[in-house]
């Protein structure tokens, strides 16, 4: 049942297996390169669209969500409360690209971002008379 003699896992990660706050579990992410652009596919189940940020600064096109569920039902004077934080963060290198360039969809626990290929002007020599 568990694979205790694997150095890469623990006891808890045999027992749990990938829940959320498990490196392995959250922001799984596929990139496609297009002609002109790349289409970055981030997995965000269970998020809602206003808790996710997308944002450029030095180069890095940063993704991050977070989450703050709070469950309590009452039943047969039993309580049972769950809840479910979390903030997770994933950065990629995407060179100089603008903000304002970039055009990104949430559907069905999916986050689509499309960022244009950085244009590499040509080296241009001038002419000497």
């Amino acid at each position: 049942m568990f694979d205790l003699l694997r150095k890469d896992k623990t006891f808890f990660d045999d027992f749990f297996g990938e829940i959320a706050g498990s490196k392995n579990a959250l922001m799984k992410t596929d990139i496609k390169e297009n002609d002109t652009s790349y289409t970055f596919e981030i997995d965000l189940p269970g998020f809602d669209k206003k808790d996710i940020k997308v944002g450029i600064e030095n180069g890095y096109l940063t993704v991050s969500a977070s989450k703050n569920d709070e469950v309590e039902e009452k039943k047969d004077n039993y309580i049972r409360r769950e809840r479910h934080f979390g903030s997770f963060t994933r950065s990629f290198y995407v060179g100089n690209v603008k903000l304002d360039t970039l055009a990104a969809n949430y559907k069905d626990g999916i986050l689509s971002i499309d960022v244009p290929k950085e244009i590499k002007e040509e080296t241009k020599y001038l002419e000497i008379k």
